[in-house]
């Protein structure tokens, strides 16, 4: 059976984090752990996470819940940790205020990475994004591609963060670069999709949503320098000229768009 290493990174994130919590306790998949890296919140965070043990445990819940509190060197470093906690076959992200679609969107995603032999390298899904309330509010602009490989990418990053599943060996042999701030999960995606070409292991796509992103991370909030960091990225990986004319196709796009 397919175990699943789910990652929460929190700080100060008592506002939104409640409703993930819930969301993975009602998994019906039963290979589950959840690992809570703490940067040391000073809100209620903490609370909600014991409320959550101690919830686990009262229902005899078959998930481990792993805890971690601990300053950190920000989201990626503690990402890191995470990934270096995990004992799963895969590994995902889910952050505070992202939750799973329905109580078998993890059985669902099992389904699919058992079909294969050997275990694909990555398994990933459809995104829709919600507000802070949970409502519904659009599916993701670009949607993942039936055949993926590292270089989809270059045409942006067609699979959101939280519905990218790494086998768990290929995460661990591909950490977050923290000179990056911003955009670390794109070169972290792109990376670990080449370690799966190179082990000529799959990239299967699981034809569900799987994931309900809260709109508003922190890409979001510093947009310019995110850009500015991608374009590095996809520079480093694609080359310079492929990369500026692809940004030139971007724009043009945009206006033909309005």
């Amino acid at each position: 059976m397919i175990k699943f290493s789910i990652i929460t990174c929190t700080y100060n994130a008592g506002e939104f984090l409640q409703r993930t919590v819930d969301s993975v306790l009602a998994q019906t998949y039963p290979s589950i752990e959840h690992i809570l890296m703490d940067g040391a919140s000073k809100d209620d965070t903490l609370s909600i996470i014991q409320g959550y043990v101690e919830k686990n445990k009262k229902e005899n819940s078959p998930h481990d819940i792993i805890v971690h509190s601990e300053p950190d060197k920000g989201l990626y470093d503690a990402m890191n940790k995470g990934i270096r906690q995990a004992s799963g076959h895969y590994l995902l992200f889910l952050n505070a205020g992202d939750v799973f679609p329905s109580d078998d969107t993890l059985s669902k995603v099992a389904r699919v990475g058992e079909e294969a032999d050997p275990l694909p390298g990555v398994l990933y899904g459809d995104t829709d994004i919600v507000d802070a309330d949970g409502n519904f509010l659009s599916h993701r602009r670009l949607s993942p591609p039936d055949h993926l490989t590292w270089k989809s990418f270059i045409h942006g990053m067609l699979v959101c963060h939280q519905a990218f599943y790494a086998r768990a060996d290929l995460a661990k042999a591909n950490l977050y670069n923290l000179d990056y701030r911003f955009s670390a999960d794109v070169d972290w995606c792109v990376r670990v999709m080449k370690s799966a070409e190179e082990k000529n292991v799959s990239l299967k796509r699981v034809p569900y949503v799987v994931v309900h992103y809260l709109d508003g991370g922190m890409t979001n909030k510093n947009h310019r320098a995110s850009l500015k960091e991608r374009f590095a990225i996809m520079c480093r990986h694609y080359g310079f000229l492929r990369t500026f004319f692809m940004h030139v196709w971007f724009v043009f796009r945009a206006v033909l768009k309005k």
